[in-house]
């Protein structure tokens, strides 16, 4: 397989190193609009890995880009911004497409916290009655969460309960800094998207609907020495796919954001500094949000002065396969010391790329197959699991007190 990666940052050279290092494809090329860092992320990698300058946005540049180099599949590691381009793209040069995160919401124009506008997903949707006919494949969502979240989700539905009630994602850290007060370790254009956005909750009689921001919150345990953290909704990509593949009566996504986290959050959206929008400045136009951005560090380059770990799971409760209640939580923990000895990515960014690695991996070899716009979900996990108990990092599972 001839695989082009768009995007050069943290996890996209994370995916580079972590493919390389298992000897996964016949090609990479990793395109980016910054063409020194996709050089350099080929050159941390392997030989036959190349890096180009592309511009996620110009479909046509990315359709020609992949008809010159015979790419089988597109994976897209940059923001949500650029989901429908590529995906577009994708499918007029008739290739396998792959992303981390879906398409952008757009919140209800008059009652944003009680019903849905344009969810996450939805653009995708649109359109993948035309990936099927073309007998092509997208895959939506296949980071760590969503992406093994919603393979936790259809393993345990398939293998662990014989009916399903709830399921919840809930992730959370220990995660620190050295140096930094606030430092999101993932992409803070993402990180406002999904927290500063009406989060939406899935329930069997209702469908989805919204809440406020950072609402429910609860305390919940983590695994590998976490602990306790309490977790608040915020909007995710599980929430709108796990409905469409799993039976079940709820579906919820919460994160350990912490307080400290919550009021910066808040606070750049009461000085609108979350907007997108261009507003004027002494020399030209700029969007507030990227200036927060510029204003953070580069989250691929912040690994060695981070410590701790991070755990993403899915917490599912229903009926087990013995008849009786049960509810269990099935997780994956990665240290970031771990992460930066063997691979030199922070914790954040290399769980998250192992698992577009491992999805495209089995598209090759033809395990995993289909057509249309799918959910990790609505794919054989057990082949999944099975290769990431093979990684270095297993995954796991906990029983929990029925409640």
């Amino acid at each position: 397989m001839r695989v082009l990666v768009v995007g050069a940052g943290g996890v996209g050279r994370a995916f580079a190193r972590i493919a390389a290092r298992r000897g996964s494809f016949e090609k990479v090329v990793i395109g980016d609009y910054d063409a020194g860092r996709a050089e350099l992320a080929a050159r941390s990698a392997d030989s036959h890995f190349t890096g180009v300058k592309l511009d996620a946005s110009d479909e046509d540049s990315v359709v020609e880009l992949v008809r010159a180099e015979g790419i089988d599949a597109m994976l897209n590691a940059v923001d949500p911004r650029f989901v429908m381009p590529l995906y577009r793209a994708a499918l007029a040069a008739g290739i396998t497409y792959v992303d981390m995160a879906m398409s952008l919401s757009h919140p209800h124009p008059s009652e944003p916290h009680r019903l849905t506008g344009v969810k996450l997903g939805d653009e995708q949707f649109e359109l993948a009655g035309r990936f099927e006919e073309r007998g092509l494949l997208a895959i939506g969502g296949m980071g760590v969460e969503p992406g093994l979240s919603d393979v936790f989700a259809a393993y345990a539905a398939r293998r662990l309960f014989s009916s399903v009630d709830d399921i919840g994602v809930r992730d959370g850290a220990n995660l620190v800094v050295d140096g930094y007060a606030f430092c999101p370790t993932f992409s803070i254009w993402t990180t406002i998207e999904e927290c500063l956005n009406p989060p939406v909750v899935w329930e069997k009689e209702r469908g989805w609907f919204t809440t406020e921001p950072f609402s429910e919150p609860e305390t919940f345990f983590f695994p590998g020495g976490i602990g306790a953290i309490e977790c608040v909704n915020v909007e995710h990509e599980e929430v709108l796919l796990i409905p469409r593949w799993i039976d079940c009566r709820r579906v919820t996504f919460k994160y350990g954001l912490g307080d400290e986290f919550i009021n910066v959050l808040r606070t750049i959206h009461l000085l609108g500094l979350d907007s997108t929008e261009p507003v004027a400045v002494p020399g030209g136009r700029v969007s507030p949000r990227d200036v927060v951005a510029a204003r953070l560090p580069d989250p691929a380059e912040i690994g060695h002065l981070m410590h701790g770990l991070t755990c993403a799971g899915t917490w599912a409760k229903g009926i087990g396969t013995n008849g009786e209640p049960r509810e269990v939580y099935l997780y994956h923990v990665a240290d970031n010391d771990w992460c930066m000895a063997n691979y030199d990515s922070q914790a954040v960014v290399w769980q998250t790329a192992i698992n577009p690695v491992l999805a495209l991996e089995l598209v090759d070899s033809g395990v995993w197959s289909g057509a249309g716009l799918l959910g990790p979900e609505a794919l054989p996990p057990e082949p999944f699991l099975d290769l990431l108990a093979q990684c270095g990092a297993p995954w796991g599972m906990e029983e929990r007190t029925v409640r």
